[in-house]
């Protein structure tokens, strides 16, 4: 951690946060964090109804990641063979490792790339549910100012703004996206910005620079981290993510599903009685 310290600049790498929080949104998708599976699992049924009705899955893309040795490949094994992209408009969707594959080259695949995916390779995440083979582009963004739409692109996420940009699932005309807008401060983006002080200031401690000035200052719960951080200097970034998976005791609660049987139980049945005798029965004699 300590090495990773003295060669961190915060200051000058001004796309280390938003790179971040691309990051966030795959591994709260992973971690299946309810503040962004259910928006998520929301914009998935609106960009196209014919999604199954699973939990949403993410995988990491960004054209200036796949160049690095094995990335590639891992996307596109894994998803899969028979996998395909659904952009907007009518038409046959698209192979996703041929097209996939062709988008990682960047802002020089476009001259190759059909018009209705034009824009792909500005995805971030390709999103699906479990066992479906459709997948969807998206495009996160820290800043909401700073999205973009673009051919092929379907989704946006990006944190609460004042710019008439609520908390919630919504189309933009603007952009021509379906924008997941996370909850900030009280939601994701909130935990997100803390978590992300916490570590910044411990970085800084490490490697002897100077601290953010003192109004961006996290949480004490994240305080509590950035100290825990500090303590433990010579520790391996894995080692770390390793701690703080296991401090979050992810699987402590579990939830099990049981179908219940059709058949009502005995005391449900409403039996047949005979009627109550509610007046006198007539009687007559016999008239001589």
């Amino acid at each position: 951690m300590r090495q990773l310290a003295k060669i961190a600049r915060l200051e000058r790498d001004k796309g280390m946060k938003g790179d971040g929080f691309e990051w966030a949104i795959h591994e709260a998708i992973l971690g299946k964090e309810t503040t962004v599976m259910n928006p998520i699992a929301h914009a998935l049924k609106r960009v196209s109804k014919y999604v199954k009705d699973t939990e949403p899955t993410s995988l990491m893309f960004g054209q200036e990641r796949a160049k690095y040795l094995g990335f590639l490949d891992a996307v596109v094994d894994e998803a899969g063979t028979d996998s395909y992209l659904l952009p907007q408009g009518k038409g046959k969707p698209f192979n996703f490792g041929p097209w996939v594959s062709l988008a990682a080259q960047g802002y020089q695949s476009e001259p190759f790339l059909n018009e209705r995916i034009k824009k792909v390779w500005k995805t971030d995440l390709f999103l699906s549910a479990i066992d479906d083979p459709k997948y969807f582009a998206a495009t996160i963004k820290s800043n909401y100012k700073l999205l973009e739409g673009g051919q092929g692109l379907r989704i946006g996420i990006v944190p609460e703004s004042i710019e008439n940009n609520k908390t919630g699932v919504h189309f933009s005309q603007n952009h021509g996206l379906w924008l997941v807008t996370l909850a900030d401060p009280n939601g994701f983006m909130g935990l997100f910005n803390d978590a992300y002080h916490a570590v910044a200031r411990a970085i800084c401690t490490l490697g002897k620079q100077v601290q953010p000035p003192y109004f961006i200052k996290p949480s004490a719960k994240a305080q509590k981290i950035q100290e825990q951080l500090e303590k433990y200097p010579d520790a391996k970034a894995v080692e770390i993510e390793d701690a703080l998976n296991e401090a979050a005791q992810q699987n402590l609660v579990s939830e099990t599903y049981k179908l219940v049987s059709v058949n009502a139980p005995d005391w449900l049945h409403i039996k047949s009685l005979a009627p109550k005798i509610i007046s006198p029965k007539p009687k007559f004699f016999k008239l001589d």
